[in-house]
């Protein structure tokens, strides 16, 4: 498992699982604190982190909006 980002400048971090997990997507914003997106997004993300997240991957902040939140 490694981690990488998208974009250089990018304050994410992605989790790359390997090529035998499938649908689980990690992020963290330190390496350390991880959060699946599915699960965690946006209601374990405080508001600055859910602003930065957003504005990193616009496609997943529309994936999402209108979507209820489990």
């Amino acid at each position: 498992m490694t981690w990488y980002k998208n974009n250089k400048g990018d304050k994410i971090w992605w989790l790359d699982n390997g090529p035998r997990v499938k649908g689980k997507r990690i992020f963290s914003f330190d390496k350390e604190k991880q959060f699946n997106l599915f699960r965690d997004y946006p209601q374990a993300l405080t508001d600055e982190e859910k602003e930065i997240f957003d504005n990193e991957n616009p496609y997943w902040a529309n994936f999402f909006k209108g979507k209820p939140i489990l």
